[in-house]
């Protein structure tokens, strides 16, 4: 004996007691429930009941037996019955007179069941009569479970919205329980063998079936709505799509396999490879997946998103511990996820008020000028808070004067899409790019309705990190004032007993000559020291010497012949510029860039001072040769307090370069490659343009 035959009758047997086990329990359960109304009620409790019977008489004596074949008429019989209690249960009494000759008509036809198992008990000796009236029952049997479905539609459909929540789990299970047997008899019409695998499964699906009817036992469940997740809708059509596709493909291969001949085998073959070859590369791909989803999108939901997933893969993103990518390309990830757009860029404004490149997500080798979105556009984003589809951009649509806020680079850019702006209380913190999707669409006001929220939360996480970076900073900050006051405390000590050295000295030294050498540098010595102390009492308070008129070349002069003897720097005049500034601070910011110029450079890469006038201001430039800076080096480090490339660095010369430079109401920028060297920029405003600037600011 095959394994076959002795699986399938072991799956039977013991799913049908499986099923009668769950029918009685629901039964039961359903008895004591309170969402249908009594009638009802006592109807689906009645009909579990035979159902559970019609279960264990399957097993006890098998799917196509005579006793089965009564006891399923008095199943579908109680069923029926079941159908009529609901419609009259609804409180439509003309409804349930036109209904009742359907069920009167439907209720004869399975009654004729027991006349058939007569006939074919009698004329069991020809086979004819056999065939004839296994056809017959089966065709009776499809009516029955076609008329219980059509009943089901109108049942529902035309239910009253105050009932329909009682009706709803009941009509759930009796049309997938008449679905299977519309099936199932479907196929004992067509073939000659009744199908015993789908037999042995009835047991199996009739537990699954009666799971809505426990459901709506109660009212509570009874008022628990049937929704499907969207992932669920989406797989479910994407079976659909494909079984629909592989019965396709299998009809046509039976087609042609019904011609006789060498070629008809040899095309059926063919045309059987191609097609899951077909199948292979079209079903799977990002394209038909697409395809699906919006599909599904348009024709299941009244909403595209799924708002309870979305939110938790935006939160997932934003919380995702990963050292590889930052806050700000986590930000631009959560929200391009949204659109499905595969790349972004997110700018966000620089000490000028400008917007400038803050990160960048799957979007290599994109060309972002240094101000990416200057300050008029930065104010518009701000006060209007507008989505920005760059297409209706690039097509001359404007609504609201965006085109003109759409800078040259981004509208020449053309897989650039969108831009959302990232408002937290009114500010802007960033403005996202998305990159177009795949699949071709236009952001609708769903669309834009997520992403302004999602932008403002987004907007909410860089603030706080902004905040949290201030507070660390300061931190930092106070521990260096701690440190600098023990170091100055230090030096003083050492200062005054210099001092006093000097001042015993001349009394006591006997030798003239070697006194006055000693004295002088003794004196220099302290000198010097007292010039670091009022340096250092000054750091941190924003410079509060007065500014004045120094010459530019003759400061940067003096500094390239200071470092002349340690490495070699080229001073390049460029007539006399003089700037307001202040010179001792002017001296310190300088000595601090060429300082970190020759320690960039090889030991004899030249280092180049060059001064200039440039408009209204002086401008002087610091050009090594040296290893270079990457840009984002540039943009998160270089400017950073206790942020060092060096080993033993400190972190700060740059920093205080910068404050310093800003001190006196000047600008300190820097252009540079890796491997190619930098160029620092330091920009003053003219002498001469002192007093207008007062005036200004007056």
């Amino acid at each position: 004996m095959s394994l076959s035959a002795l699986f399938w009758p072991f799956v039977g047997f013991y799913g049908h007691l499986v099923a009668a086990v769950a029918c009685a329990l629901v039964a039961f359960w359903y008895g004591r429930g309170t969402a249908a109304p009594g009638k009802a009620r006592k109807a689906v409790s009645f009909a579990l009941g035979i159902t559970a019977l019609w279960c264990v008489l399957v097993a006890a004596t098998g799917p196509f037996s005579a006793i089965a074949a009564l006891s399923e008429t008095a199943r579908n019989l109680a069923w029926l019955w079941v159908v009529q209690a609901l419609f009259a249960s609804d409180g439509r009494d003309e409804t349930a007179q036109l209904v009742r000759p359907v069920l009167v008509v439907l209720c004869v036809v399975e009654t004729l069941q027991p006349v058939l198992l007569v006939v074919a008990s009698n004329w069991s000796a020809y086979p004819e009569v056999l065939a004839l009236t296994q056809q017959v029952s089966s065709l009776f049997r499809l009516l029955v479970a076609v008329g219980g479905l059509v009943l089901l539609h109108n049942l529902y459909a035309g239910a009253a919205p105050s009932t329909r929540s009682a009706l709803r789990w009941p009509a759930v299970s009796l049309a997938a329980l008449w679905a299977y047997d519309l099936n199932f008899y479907t196929i004992v019409h067509l073939v000659a063998e009744p199908p015993v695998e789908l037999a042995a499964l009835r047991g199996l699906f009739v537990s699954i079936v009666i799971i809505p009817l426990a459901i709506g036992a109660t009212k509570a469940g009874s008022d628990r709505p049937f929704k499907p997740s969207r992932k669920v809708a989406f797989q479910t059509l994407s079976l659909m799509v494909i079984g629909a596709y592989l019965v396709s493909m299998v009809v046509i291969a039976r087609g042609i396999a019904t011609f006789d001949g060498n070629l008809a085998r040899l095309t059926q073959v063919g045309f059987t490879v191609i097609a899951a070859l077909v199948a292979l590369l079209w079903l799977p791909s990002s394209r038909m997946r697409k395809w699906l989803k919006v599909t599904a999108t348009k024709h299941l939901f009244q909403h595209r998103y799924d708002y309870r997933e979305e939110w938790l893969r935006f939160t997932r993103t934003i919380g995702r511990d990963d050292e590889m990518a930052s806050l700000e390309e986590r930000v631009v990830q959560a929200i391009a996820d949204i659109t499905d757009s595969p790349r972004g860029l997110l700018v966000m404004p620089g000490e000028d008020a400008a917007l400038s490149l803050a990160a960048s997500w799957r979007w290599p080798g994109v060309a972002v000028p240094a101000e990416a979105f200057d300050t008029a556009a930065a104010r518009f984003y701000e006060d209007s808070g507008f989505i920005v589809e760059l297409d209706e951009v690039r097509d001359g649509r404007s609504r609201h004067g965006e085109d003109a806020h759409v800078p040259a680079w981004l509208d020449e850019l053309a897989p650039a899409w969108a831009i959302v702006p990232l408002i937290h209380y009114g500010r802007l913190i960033g403005l996202v790019v998305l990159a177009r999707p795949d699949g071709e669409r236009n952001l609708d006001w769903e669309d834009l309705d997520l992403l302004r929220v999602v932008g403002q939360q987004s907007a909410s996480y860089l603030a706080e990190q902004s905040g949290q970076k201030a507070l660390l900073e300061a931190s930092r900050f106070d521990e260096f004032n701690r440190r600098i006051a023990f170091v100055m405390h230090d030096i003083k000590n050492l200062a005054s007993q210099l001092g006093l050295l000097a001042r015993n000295a001349e009394k006591h030294a006997d030798n003239p000559d070697f006194r006055a050498d000693m004295l002088v540098t003794l004196r220099n010595s302290a000198d010097k020291l007292n010039g670091l102390l009022a340096r250092l009492g000054r750091y941190g308070q924003g410079g509060e010497a007065p500014l004045a008129p120094v010459s530019l070349g003759r400061v940067a002069g003096d500094i390239a012949r200071r470092f002349q003897s340690q490495h070699p720097v080229t001073f390049i005049a460029g007539g006399e510029v003089q700037v307001l500034a202040q010179a001792e601070a002017l001296d310190q910011a300088l000595t601090h860039l060429v300082q970190n110029a020759i320690d960039a450079s090889e030991a004899e890469a030249p280092v180049y001072i060059k001064v200039s006038q440039s408009g209204l201001q002086g401008e002087l430039e610091i050009v090594d040769q040296g290893s270079g800076m990457t840009a984002d080096f540039i943009r998160r480090d270089l400017f950073q307090p206790f942020r060092s490339s060096k080993n033993d660095g400190f972190g700060i010369g740059a920093f205080e370069a910068r404050e310093l430079v800003r001190a006196m109401g000047g600008q300190l920028t820097v252009e540079s490659q890796p491997d190619l060297g930098a160029r620092f920029f330091v920009r003053l405003p003219l002498a001469a343009t002192g007093s207008l600037s007062k005036k200004e600011v007056a």
